[in-house]
């Protein structure tokens, strides 16, 4: 803690490695969410919209068990600390339950299909619980770890790195494993292969993370009284009720999620690169690699504008500018015509390179618009930070574990729509399947992915900027809140009651 400025920074070293702990979720985000519901349609045998519908089923049970756990994180003090237990513990629930559900699971012969059914909703629940608990993390101990709004903003870019080495990895090797001479296409052999994989990067990831928030995860860095609050579940709806900015925040992290979601979906890339371009192999990791590309600037743009301006501010730059560019997506997706070569995304050809003025303009608007959405994508991570210490700074309570599992709530429940929402689209053109790299083009397929790769996306950043409007922590007030918080943690170490600090030091005297 910094004396003199009231604010407690973090070293570097602890920015850079705390947010390894989102990439070591993010790993199974892609491992379980993008491929969960081809593995119960396609190796296990079940029901295509069964499966989808599942996945929804669980991040609704995932989103329910946030604020239980939330609570507890909010009452934890161990000698290890209030957030590593939750790290350490959610980790293992994961690493067991995915090798019983990937690897075990498909062993169930095909004669007891009641088996595999049960097998892959008990796997996946506790699964979902071990998720929750790690996932919990990442925004809980936000406030611990720095409360310094120069010093907030770098965990968007810290929080990439992390998502490059867990997210990343698994996105780029999913599709090289899936090749014909490796694994093949998404089988049970790919899905074996995948397993230890994500388990291993994911199990690095949470080691490095745990390094970062050690010596933050201490008594002293827990609000203005140091101390553990005692909050019932049955306070979140007026905790949600009087803290406006939280309610807010929700909408605009939900927008952004669902977005994120339902855009990166395999099931609506492989309908895009392969049913619709015919291609997924040549087009599926260039532009997902082009995407990341784009992002890199964006993600130190966002960072300045949040330091110069608030993270408010940032927010809704980069979400209008993504709105903006993809319109020009929808405009050229809409053009698309099948078998027509001149509306067909190129990159290689029998020759080399091959390039055509629909791609050049395809790669501009998307790779734009991905990179100012993608950048913005985990930015409500650290505001769900600044919603936190408003909370401590209008109630006097640290409850960083229930703000963020409220906020993870909506978010969940949210972008739990993502796969049901898939499945429907795909069900109104006649197909109950989930498509393949193998799947030829089925008519109707454009539509859908013109609705979930535009127009779904775009419906949420409007969410997102409208929520933005009434937003009042911009970055003069959160350093107002900030001076505040600190005047009366050191009033209250002085001897003074909390609800004395609360009445008797204000924005006002402060000011003076």
């Amino acid at each position: 803690m910094n004396e003199n400025s009231g604010l407690n920074r973090a070293k570097l070293y602890q920015l850079v490695l705390f947010p390894m702990n989102n990439g070591a979720t993010n790993v199974y985000f892609v491992l379980i969410l993008s491929y969960i519901a081809s593995f119960g349609s396609n190796v296990l045998g079940l029901i295509a919209v069964f499966a989808s519908f599942m996945v929804t089923g669980m991040r609704v049970f995932d989103a329910i068990t946030d604020p239980i756990i939330g609570a507890l994180m909010d009452k934890t003090n161990t000698k290890f600390g209030k957030f590593r237990p939750f790290m350490v513990i959610g980790n293992l629930i994961m690493t067991v339950s995915v090798i019983l559900l990937y690897v075990v699971s498909p062993m169930i012969p095909e004669t007891m299909m009641w088996a595999r059914y049960a097998a892959f909703i008990g796997l996946y629940a506790v699964w979902v619980i071990g998720y929750t608990f790690q996932t919990s993390v990442t925004r809980a101990a936000q406030p611990v770890l720095t409360n310094d709004p120069n010093q907030r903003p770098l965990f968007t870019i810290f929080n990439t790195v992390g998502s490059l080495a867990g997210m990343g990895v698994m996105q780029a090797l999913g599709p090289i494993i899936a090749g014909d001479g490796l694994a093949g296409d998404y089988n049970a052999l790919w899905y074996t292969i995948m397993t230890p994989i994500g388990i291993a990067v994911s199990v690095l990831l949470t080691v490095l993370a745990i390094i970062g928030i050690w010596e933050k995860d201490n008594e002293k860095y827990f609000g203005i009284g140091g101390k553990q609050e005692a909050v019932k579940v049955s306070e979140y709806i007026q905790i949600v009720k009087t803290n406006k900015p939280l309610q807010r925040l929700m909408v605009a992290g939900g927008g952004c999620k669902l977005a994120l979601a339902i855009a990166t979906n395999m099931t609506v890339l492989i309908m895009l690169y392969s049913c619709m371009m015919g291609n997924y192999d040549n087009l599926y990791l260039p532009m997902m690699v082009l995407g990341y590309v784009f992002s890199a600037p964006f993600f130190v743009m966002t960072v300045r504008t949040s330091q110069k301006y608030g993270q408010k501010k940032s927010l809704v730059t980069y979400v209008r500018l993504a709105f903006i560019c993809y319109i020009g997506v929808l405009a050229l997706l809409l053009l698309w015509k099948p078998g027509n070569p001149a509306t067909t995304l190129s990159l290689f050809g029998p020759n080399g390179l091959s390039v055509n003025l629909y791609t050049i303009a395809f790669i501009l608007f998307f790779g734009i618009g991905y990179g100012a959405y993608y950048s913005t994508a985990d930015m409500p991570i650290p505001m769900v930070a600044d919603c936190a210490d408003y909370e401590t700074y209008r109630s006097g309570k640290f409850i960083p574990g229930i703000m963020g599992t409220l906020f993870s709530l909506v978010d969940k429940l949210v972008s739990s729509l993502a796969a049901t929402v898939v499945s429907i689209a795909l069900l109104f053109i006649g197909i109950d399947f989930l498509p393949l790299k193998e799947t030829p083009y089925a008519p109707g397929m454009n539509w859908v992915v013109i609705a979930l790769f535009c127009i779904v996306p775009m419906v949420a950043w409007a969410a997102t900027l409208w929520a933005m409007k009434g937003y009042e922590l911009d970055g003069q007030r959160i350093k107002t809140i900030q001076a505040v918080n600190a005047a009366r943690k050191e009033a209250i170490a002085a001897g003074m009651s909390m609800e004395e600090a609360i009445l008797t030091i204000t924005d006002d005297t402060v000011a003076k």
